[in-house]
């Protein structure tokens, strides 16, 4: 029975979620469009494993075995007669796994207005609009900016002022590779600095050195995921990244303070989000004690 990437045959679904494997994040299709299909495909790229399903029943089933991290692009009217409603297998499949990133494939006409808001209302991370010829582009960075739904929001919504859009640019592309084993380096070529530049950047900005930002931005995408019950220590590290869950346990008591059971009884998210917002606030006061200091040498140099 052939289970190779681009194809999953019924019943048994590929083992997906590889311990260590840095591509742990799949992302599953179904959707009868060829030419949407060939899009997402190639916006899926080396970074995500592409998968196709073939009903509502499948896609249900192989979520139960994929990480939190899962994505999957749905054509929101299928197996319905005549596409007259939204499926409910859709509204099922996102109460079962709310920590899935699911996008709807769609054409937007005057009369689906409703089934937008609808779709909105039950949990769906982006819509792609088959009716405005998304390009592969377009598909491939509405596919990023619905990744990790709850830290993107902190991260817009509740960063203090005194960041600058500079360093919100970084704390953006530190989100956007959140989930890889990736090094200061990585973090600068996606915004297309020198690694110097970048450090100069975070400094500026009142932020981590970039190598103990990406660490922060992966503990808070970890915290995230630990919010759902249904998800073990082990599976949460594989999808943030983590060799193992001793790695993840080490990283998440480092940072926070706490062990991932202890966080997750305070509100996984929300502490790990409150010491993050901490330590931005300590690195603000000790660069201003610092500008002091260095004021302070220079009238007394004089």
């Amino acid at each position: 029975m052939d289970c190779s990437p681009g194809t999953i045959s019924p019943p048994h679904p590929p083992t997906i979620l590889r311990p260590g494997s840095q591509s742990a994040r799949p992302l599953f299709f179904f959707h009868t469009d060829p030419v949407l299909r060939e899009r997402v495909l190639r916006a899926a790229g080396e970074r995500l494993e592409w998968f196709a399903v073939p009903s509502w029943e499948s896609l249900i089933r192989y979520l139960a075995e994929a990480p939190p991290t899962a994505l999957a692009v749905v054509d929101p009217y299928a197996e319905v007669p005549g596409h007259r409603n939204l499926a409910v297998q859709l509204k099922t499949l996102l109460e079962r796994f709310p920590s899935t990133t699911v996008l709807a494939a769609l054409e937007i006409g005057p009369g689906r207005f409703h089934d937008l808001r609808t779709l909105g209302e039950w949990g769906v991370a982006e819509i792609i609009a088959l009716d405005r010829d998304e390009s592969a582009e377009s598909i491939a960075r509405k596919i990023r900016s619905a990744q990790g739904r709850l830290m993107r929001s902190f991260l817009s919504h509740s960063i203090p002022s005194f960041v600058s859009s500079r360093g919100r640019a970084v704390l953006s592309a530190a989100a956007e590779l959140a989930a890889g084993v990736k090094q200061g380096s990585d973090l600068a070529d996606l915004l297309h600095l020198s690694d110097r530049a970048l450090l100069r950047w975070c400094e500026r900005s009142h932020l981590p050195p970039p190598r103990r930002l990406l660490a922060w931005v992966r503990v808070l995408f970890a915290a995230e995921l630990l919010d759902y019950p249904e998800q073990t220590v082990l599976t949460v590290a594989h999808s943030c990244g983590y060799a193992t869950d001793s790695s993840l346990r080490r990283a998440v008591q480092e940072f926070t303070g706490f062990t991932p059971t202890q966080l997750r009884r305070r509100g996984a998210f929300a502490t790990a989000a409150d010491t993050f917002l901490a330590e931005l606030l300590l690195l603000r006061e000790a660069a201003k004690s610092g500008d002091r200091s260095g004021l302070d040498e220079e009238e007394e140099e004089e």
